[in-house]
């Protein structure tokens, strides 16, 4: 069973109330003004019975539930079907769907659509049509002047006048829907992407840190290495003294070498401002799924041999866009993965394409978008969960965002992300920068910033 958390929709008790004072405010106004104002004959006291059941369901809530109350979706639903009904009610008493406020039926449908799933919204919606085809049939007349007291209208503007309200109800509620369904998928899309940002900075600090304790360890560490040989040397050969220093000046020298290793000062491990060949860059993203059975070729496509291979940065946007889509060929490719870095004085251009099973049809259109993810079998459009390449969670089992992710991230870094099945077979993703926006004199942080 889900948590109560999980079932509570996205509007607020507060919301529902404010905007129902509202409504009976309006209609008290408009009762008070036909009647008193204009003089047409109306059950004036069923009516404001309607509007006072609505100002007293009001009270009843802000007794029973504090102002931030979150209405789960059912509840939400059930408050907004009575307002449902008591316009019905109130049409009915003032001529139904002949009365010009009959509109006001979008209003409780579009509220849900915007605010609650879809299935609720389907039910308002099967709720504020029925009510409408009610009063389109039964209703008291409505109200006119004294003189003229009831006007027949025509049964095809009355059949138009309910055509235009069913009609209206289906196209708000399904475009406030998808609106809103849009928005909230893109809302966790950039939680996501912003997450993952998050960690690859953190792992570049923590690089940096390595760094500056490889270099502050390096002096001491060198020390006790040349320490220890002055004295292997003063001491007799083979004594026990002499096998303690040489022993003492190895495990020196291996704390130096496991302190670079770490640190890679030649080579920063996420972000940080190293800059390598785009070809190289590739290799070493590449070099982490290269096994027997999965050839990786990565090939050099210059449009000119006297242009010089770009430098890039290893800017963390770069890194883990690119490594989640060299992933994602790795995981669907059967025996070959080809990786193509071209450039010329314009732009530059890296191709990953894949042998696999391609793209799945259902999803092609939507490559790119918050989890959109393919069934077992087919070229998933990232698997994996938001951090490095080495927490991946499995093929089939993630939430459609890793290239969503990936390609945000390349976007930030001013690339442009295509994902197309070539005629051959396979997946081919290819991402192309406009030259100076990855290999230029700044970090593309630093681009942004200026």
């Amino acid at each position: 069973m889900a948590p109560a958390s999980a079932l509570r929709g996205r509007v607020r008790l507060r919301t529902l109330t404010n905007l129902r004072w509202m409504a009976t405010g309006g209609q008290t106004v408009a009762l008070f003004l036909v009647y008193f104002g204009f003089g047409y004959p109306l059950p004036i006291a069923q009516c404001l019975a309607c509007v006072l059941f609505s100002a007293g369901l009001n009270l009843v809530l802000a007794f029973r539930y504090p102002a931030s109350h979150r209405l789960t979706n059912r509840e939400a639903t059930v408050y907004l079907a009575i307002d449902v009904l008591q316009l019905a009610a109130l049409l009915y008493l003032t001529g139904g769907i002949e009365n010009p406020f009959a509109l006001m039926f979008i209003a409780p449908v579009v509220i849900a659509a915007s605010t609650l799933n879809l299935g609720n919204t389907m039910i308002l919606g099967a709720i504020a049509l029925t009510a409408a085809s009610v009063i389109a049939v039964v209703h008291e007349p409505l109200p006119w002047d004294m003189h003229q007291p009831h006007v027949v209208l025509p049964p095809l503007y009355l059949a138009g006048t309910w055509a235009s309200l069913v009609l209206g109800i289906g196209f708000t509620s399904v475009y406030a829907w998808r609106i809103a369904s849009e928005g909230a998928r893109m809302s966790a899309g950039l939680a996501a992407t912003q997450l993952a940002l998050s960690r690859e900075q953190r792992l570049s600090t923590i690089g940096a840190l390595a760094t500056a304790a490889a270099h502050e360890l390096g002096t001491p560490l060198g020390t006790i290495a040349v320490v220890s040989h002055e004295l292997e040397r003063a001491l007799p050969a083979g004594s026990p003294e002499a096998q303690d220093a040489r022993l003492l000046r190895s495990q020196a020298e291996r704390c130096r070498m496991i302190l670079m290793k770490l640190a890679r000062p030649d080579e920063p491990m996420l972000g940080g401002t190293g800059r390598l060949p785009i070809c190289a860059l590739l290799d070493d993203l590449a070099d982490q799924y290269r096994d027997e059975e999965l050839e990786i070729v990565i090939t050099a496509v210059p449009s000119d041999r006297e242009i010089p291979q770009p430098q890039v940065w290893r800017a963390p946007e770069l890194l883990h866009g690119l490594g989640n889509i060299i992933e994602n060929a790795a995981d669907f490719a059967r025996s070959r993965v080809r990786i193509e870095a071209s450039w010329s004085p314009t732009a530059l251009k890296v191709t990953v394409e894949d042998d696999g099973p391609g793209f799945a049809p259902d999803i092609y259109e939507k490559i790119g978008e918050p989890y959109i993810t393919s069934r077992p079998g087919d070229h998933a459009v990232g698997e994996t969960e938001i951090g490095p390449p080495a927490s991946k969670i499995g093929k089939h089992e993630g939430m459609g965002l890793g290239f969503f992710i990936a390609k945000t991230l390349l976007e930030q870094t001013g690339g442009s992300v295509k994902a197309l099945n070539p005629p051959g077979g396979g997946a081919r993703v290819s991402v192309s920068w406009p030259r100076g926006s990855i290999d230029g004199e700044t970090t593309p942080e630093q681009g942004e910033e200026d």
